[in-house]
């Protein structure tokens, strides 16, 4: 039997190449992640252990005394795992429904709809696309996506019908939570969180949402839905489906995360690492796929203003003894990063202060 040649997936998305008769039993050979790469999955490889819980009624309507003790577990859960599941958040389960159902029915318009929303530049305010950087990538992802700005300016498809106000309602309440979070975490750094707002520029915050749609695979072991990589913002905010698929990398084994109902899962973003001075660690991370389920998620990142000088802490740099990383313009990062491929940590590794 010949191989099979790799598909050209400009005019496809994975939803319709996961539909297709073509493709019943097999997947084109450069989504062949684990036969492409150094990737692996063994079972030696993952451990079974929970990730921190963070109770959010405590953080804003506790007593002192339970406050303090939610910081204390926050800063062990951002320094020895990078990643927290919240609970009792208000957000309601009627809007994290919505704004999944207002997802899904975005991937379940016509090619030609999605297909307005291609673009190639990275700081587009809407984009539609596949895998990661299909301008890049040599080895494809099974991942559909569409990457939209909300704030400080506020963008919206236009279709479907309802989408732009589930999308307003859903970015003013995640961002609402994740300022709050980000003064508890300054705070747990034992930073005065009156000085956020002049380090990162909080008001005028970045804020991008990302749906992300995996289809069934038909070699799921073959695949991956996103290779291992950490995240660009201060912190991010995933809403899931229910369906399995995030796993976690932790004392260099890996962790599947089991979504649990009405319960976000946040983790430390490169900005927040960076502010730290390394104390906290933005953490690798990947997708998996499966055969049998559809599996969506809702990233809400949220980061500093564009034109944030991004730096350690002066007080936690003098406390250190050393700088760990260099600063950097908050968009001058994201454009090096969203311009190379996805790949481990290469752009935020070059921020690293060597001892050469």
């Amino acid at each position: 039997m010949e191989a099979q040649a790799p598909l050209s997936l400009s005019n496809h998305a994975i939803k319709e190449l996961s539909e297709s008769q073509a493709f019943t039993s097999s997947i084109p050979s450069n989504f062949h992640t684990f036969r492409n790469s150094d990737e692996e999955l063994r079972p030696e490889d993952f451990i079974n252990e929970e990730i921190p819980i963070i109770d959010f009624s405590l953080l804003i309507g506790g007593t002192a005394m339970e406050r303090s003790e939610v910081i204390h577990h926050l800063c062990m859960a951002c320094r020895e795992w990078g990643f927290f599941m919240v609970v009792n958040h208000e957000i309601p389960k009627r809007l994290m429904d919505e704004m999944l159902d207002a997802f899904e029915k975005f991937f379940n318009q016509s090619e030609e709809e999605k297909n307005e929303y291609i673009n190639k530049y990275a700081l587009h305010p809407i984009r539609y696309g596949t895998s990661v950087n299909t301008h890049e990538d040599k080895i494809r992802y099974w991942r559909d996506y569409v990457k939209i700005f909300v704030n400080p300016e506020f963008h919206s498809p236009v279709k479907p019908f309802g989408f732009r106000n589930t999308l307003f309602e859903y970015a003013a309440s995640t961002r609402k939570m994740g300022e709050e979070l980000l003064k508890a975490i300054w705070e747990s750094l034992e930073l005065n969180t009156e000085d956020i707002e002049v380090a990162l520029d909080i008001k005028s915050c970045f804020q991008i949402i990302i749906g992300n749609l995996y289809p069934p695979c038909p070699q799921p072991e073959l695949a991956l839905g996103l290779p291992p990589h950490s995240d660009h913002g201060l912190l991010t905010i995933l809403l899931q489906n229910g369906i399995n698929g995030l796993q976690v990398k932790h004392n260099n084994k890996w962790l599947h995360i089991k979504p649990l109902p009405n319960v976000f899962i946040v983790n430390i973003g490169d900005q927040m690492e960076l502010v730290s001075n390394g104390r906290y660690k933005s953490v690798l991370h990947r997708a998996e796929v499966n055969g049998k389920n559809t599996r969506m998620s809702v990233a809400t990142i949220i980061g500093p203003s564009h034109e944030a000088i991004v730096a350690p802490a002066p007080q936690l740099v003098e406390h250190d003894h050393h700088l760990a990383f260099h600063g950097m313009r908050f968009k001058d990062f994201l454009e090096q990063q969203q311009a190379n491929p996805l790949k481990q940590r290469s752009i935020f590794d070059l921020l690293r202060v060597t001892n050469d």
